[in-house]
């Protein structure tokens, strides 16, 4: 190639023996490099300017044909490629709201003109397919100002190609390290961060840890098993220290908080904190496993994420999938012959539980719903596009699709003609196409082979997740559990894993889903290897701010009760019981078999509708609404001062005034009280009207507290 000057004008042309540019591998990647077909700016839905390309490059020969023939073939000018519109906005020689995005001295610059010197070719189906994406080294431990390179090579075929020049790469975190277009990092603060590479289809990462000053001592933890040594390793990794340990009284309550739901019965604090035994722990984690309210928490829990829902189920079918999950709990059924018979299921969603989890929707809806329950994976970005963020194109969501393609609907008069019925069943024929190309598409579940099955696809789906070689759904489940007992997941969200989500232990989260599988999706075994780390006994009071959002588990994470969970929790303190509408008096919120029963409490915590499968659909965050409801709704202030409730019982009982102090703080923050605050409660309760109304204060005073209104 040469490059000559002519009348102020760069002319390029491309030497006879040059090798042809090739639009996928080259050009293509350098537009999504240079920013041109993100969302902001040409690869918005509608384009910008009139000039539109497909969002992060995923269709080749559109976006050729756009820049070809687009705008009556105005921008480009093949004969003399530096007049091209293409090249001149991208220089801002021509005017050009997205700015200067090139210099004609770039090295991008000359393979974008010499595909236009070439005739700007469109990709051929002959040329090699991009096979494989690395970074070498997937991980660097750097020092503040530390600089190093990384090496990124593109597999096509039998041939690796390093295409450090044509890569999109980014910094997750740009105070721990900082990285230029050539793969050049520079360590600047301490802390762990990504350097995300995106290239065409593929997405590869390089983990970058600057540590912290590394640990004095970690002599007081006592690790009792791999979860303990693993996240050991992962602080002197990251330099950081674990707090100190919690007391009993803090670990039972938060015992029964992560796995129940609920708080501990005032017997059960009493009795804990009077043991001296040393495995006491462990039998009162034996203890919250195996309890009715275990049962009735992962019961709820499983609706939210299976949107059991009276408006889009019916009543019937609302009745039926609650039972369906309740009597899985009961039996410790396997995650994955739940999976299973959940994908899997035929029938009328009355009979039966299953049947309704293909209620909701069409196929469109199960494929996302099941690739997030199940897989972990938020795929519906790849409906219309390639996912901006990850290794997923449109073929994958409509090879899913296809798992699906022969699921109907049909209505029944099983239940008589005014029950409104529908089965659930397999139809002779089905298929998806792809949307874009209008190929059909083979049945896969993104990374599995082919799902073939004589009578039904899914059932090969079922049977490839519950592959004890296949860790899929494992680290699925894996991720989630861990996240619902600590407050955050390995990888955060618990339903987004994918690469450029970093996990905070990868290898933890792998030992996690190979002690699933090792245990046979057995959830209380599971749980009680979790419960019975000395990871989760940890104070929640951290040692350092180094990790203050709880990301490395060096402490425990507090977090707000859930709206089911603060209701119960409120009851119990106050002994009371709420009657919700339509069930008889003894359901508490966390048995509920929806959201359908009203209450302005619930509603006001954060208790989700139940129309969508992601997490985010619960609210967590605080509020005024719940400031002012605790401190002066007129529902607290009737359980509180309840003629049957808990405060009646003692001062009927002439209780005397220092027991009361320690009933009230068992039955609300699961502790007794320490001295000084039985002195400090008794003077309080002493300068009400009466006893009764003293303690009606203090334990109104106890329920707006923080300790009480967390998971701590």
């Amino acid at each position: 190639m040469y490059i000559a000057l002519f009348a102020g004008l760069l002319c390029v042309t491309a030497p006879a023996d040059a090798m042809p540019v090739s639009f996928a591998h080259e050009v293509q990647p350098l537009l999504t490099r240079l920013g041109c077909n993100q969302g902001a700016c040409h690869g918005a839905q509608l384009g910008q300017g009139g000039f539109k390309l497909s969002l992060r490059g995923f269709d080749d020969l559109a976006d050729q044909r756009e820049i070809v023939r687009g705008a009556n073939g105005r921008r480009v000018d093949l004969n003399r490629p530096e007049n091209s519109l293409f090249l001149r906005k991208a220089t801002a020689e021509a005017s050009h709201v997205g700015g200067k995005r090139l210099d004609p001295a770039d090295p991008a610059y000359r393979t974008l003109a010499n595909w236009l010197a070439q005739g700007a070719l469109a990709p051929k189906a002959t040329e090699a397919q991009l096979v494989s994406l690395a970074v070498d080294p997937p991980e660097l431990i750097l020092k503040p100002k530390q600089m190093r390179d990384i090496k990124i090579t593109a597999r096509f075929g039998t041939i690796s190609t390093n295409v450090a020049d044509r890569v999109s790469i980014e910094s997750l975190n740009v105070e721990v390290a900082t990285v230029d277009g050539k793969g050049h990092i520079v360590a600047k603060g301490r802390g762990e961060t990504l350097i995300v590479v995106r290239f065409e289809s593929l997405v590869q990462v390089c983990r970058v840890i600057v540590p912290h000053e590394p640990p004095k001592t970690i002599s007081s933890f006592k690790p009792t098993g791999e979860i303990d040594r693993m996240w050991l390793a992962r602080w002197a990794k990251l330099g950081l220290q674990p707090a100190g340990m919690a007391t009993d009284a803090e670990f039972l309550r938060r015992l029964w908080l992560s796995a129940t739901g609920s708080v501990p019965d005032i017997e059960s604090v009493r009795s804990f904190l009077a043991d001296t035994s040393s495995d006491r722990h462990n039998r009162a984690i034996d203890r919250a496993l195996s309890s009715p309210e275990y049962v009735d928490h992962w019961s709820y829990k499983w609706g939210d994420m299976l949107r059991v829902n009276r408006d889009t189920l019916g009543k019937k079918g609302m009745w039926a999938m609650h039972g369906y999950l309740r009597e899985a709990y009961r039996e410790n059924r396997p995650l994955d012959q739940m999976v299973g018979e959940l994908l899997a299921a035929t029938g009328s969603p009355f009979a039966a539980g299953p049947p309704n989890f293909f209620m909701s929707g069409s196929n469109e809806d199960w494929t996302e719903a099941a690739a997030q329950l199940f897989l972990g994976v938020r795929i519906q970005c790849a409906r219309c596009h390639h996912h901006p963020f990850e290794s997923l194109s449109q073929s994958d969501y409509y090879g899913f699709a296809a798992v699906f393609a022969r699921v109907g609907k049909k209505g029944s008069s099983e239940f008589g003609l005014q029950g409104n019925d529908t089965t659930i069943f397999i139809k002779d024929d089905g298929e998806s196409r792809h949307a874009r190309t209008g190929q059909i598409m083979k049945p896969r579940a993104l990374t599995s082979p082919v799902l073939e099955d004589p009578i039904d696809r899914r059932q090969a789906l079922a049977r490839w997740l519950s592959d004890r070689t296949n860790p899929v759904l494992a680290r699925n489940m894996a991720n989630r559990l861990w996240g619902y007992v600590f407050g955050r997941g390995l990888v955060d969200p618990v339903d987004d894993l994918r690469s450029s989500n970093p996990c905070s232990n990868p290898e933890l989260l792998d030992g996690l889903a190979a002690s699933l599988i090792r245990l046979n999706y057995d959830q209380k075994k599971f749980l009680k290897e979790i419960l019975g780390s000395t990871v989760f006994r940890l104070s929640s009071i951290p040692a350092n701010n180094l990790d203050a959002e709880g990301t490395y588990a060096t402490h425990f994470q507090p977090r707000r009760l859930s709206a089911e969970q603060m209701l119960d929790a409120v009851d119990m303190a106050a002994g009371t019981r709420e009657k919700f509408p339509d069930v008889p008096l003894g359901y508490r919120a966390s048995s509920l078999p929806d959201v359908g029963f009203a209450s302005r409490f619930l509603d006001v915590f954060g208790r989700p509708r139940r129309v969508v499968v992601c997490e985010c659909e619960r609210s967590t965050g605080a509020s005024m609404s719940q400031a002012l409801l605790l401190m002066s709704g007129t529902q607290l202030q009737r359980k509180v001062s309840d003629p049957t409730g808990r405060v009646a019982r003692l001062a009927k009982g002439k209780v005397a005034p220092e027991l009361i102090v320690e009933e009230l703080y068992l039955a609300s923050l699961g502790r007794k009280p320490d001295s000084s605050e039985i002195k400090a409660a008794i003077e309080a309760m002493g300068q009400a009207a009466n006893s009764r109304e003293g303690a009606e204060d203090l334990l109104w005073a106890l329920l707006n507290c923080r300790e009480f209104q967390f998971n701590h």
